[in-house]
């Protein structure tokens, strides 16, 4: 199955595959205000043999004293559940929501970070399959297990005491830029509907996810991506972006963008701004800068 470019498929592509043995599909829909919702859209209508990837349940490990919203899950059980859903070495996975990518972009870069990168986005989300045609069902497959081995890659991700390290350590280097995903009313400090406090970690600068889309909710173009982002990176290697949001999830749609830009390497802090905010001794930043 060819997409139309690399980590994305179409859905005509999508649909035309659909019977390919090694495909599996992920419904990651999911909703912050409510996280039931999720669970019960796939139930009322998802696409045919797609499982449930549930953000707190299977994409997330539970929060600690210490961690933000949606800390790493153990990757070994992350495999295990994997494999319990049919996916091998030799499987690929396609993930998807109906939030522009928003959630989905979570197991796509769960998925990388366990060795696993036959996998892909689909462009557009599930409204884009309504619009090809394609049909939604009630009914659960049931796959024959997989097996799958977690083999992460840790340099894809960063800490909070390693961020805050070369957070300290860039006011003279200057070799990090931190991109933060979320909307901008968010990263300014005006209102925050999720955490206790609210701005950003200072010296980051927001490039919210929204803006990778177009109006029907599909990727930029790669050069118009490049563009943006080489706007607030300049000639920096991508190497020294840290993508950072609430909690880990959204920040992963900045990566892909990148990824697509043809911008490879950029990292993910995993905690964001709901584990730097754990420690009053962090400080925090408000307004557009």
């Amino acid at each position: 199955m060819n997409g139309v470019r690399e980590h994305l498929v179409d859905a005509p592509t999508l649909l035309a595959g659909r019977e390919d043995p090694d495909l599996r599909l992920f419904d990651c829909r999911f909703s912050l205000a409510d996280p039931a919702a999720g669970r019960r859209a796939y139930a009322e209508g998802h696409l045919p043999g797609a499982s449930y990837a549930d953000l707190d349940a299977h994409l997330s490990a539970p929060i600690g004293p210490k961690t933000g919203r949606h800390p790493l899950p153990d990757p070994a059980r992350l495999a295990a559940w994997l494999g319990d859903c049919g996916v091998t070495s030799r499987t690929r996975v396609v993930v998807y929501d109906d939030a522009g990518g928003g959630f989905a972009v979570r197991l796509w870069w769960l998925l990388r970070w366990i060795g696993h990168d036959r996998v892909a986005l689909l462009d557009g989300g599930l409204q884009a399959w309504i619009a090809a045609g394609g049909a939604l069902t009630r009914q659960v497959s049931r796959r024959e297990k997989g097996e799958l081995t977690a083999r992460p890659e840790d340099t894809r991700w960063i800490t909070t005491e390693a961020l805050a390290a070369e957070l300290a350590a860039d006011l003279t280097a200057g070799r990090l830029t931190l991109i933060d995903a979320r909307a901008p009313e968010r990263f300014r400090g005006d209102q925050e509907p999720i955490d206790p406090v609210a701005g950003h970690i200072p010296g980051a600068i927001n490039l919210p996810l929204t803006d990778n889309l177009d109006a029907d909710g599909r990727f930029l173009s790669a050069d118009r991506l490049r563009e943006r982002f080489t706007r607030s990176i300049g000639e920096a290697p991508p190497s020294s972006v840290v993508h950072s949001c609430g909690s880990g999830v959204s920040a992963c749609h900045n990566l892909l963008a990148m990824e697509l830009a043809g911008l490879h390497g950029s990292r993910l802090y995993v905690g964001s701004w709901s584990e730097w905010i754990r420690s009053p001794e962090r400080r925090v930043a408000t307004g557009p800068n």
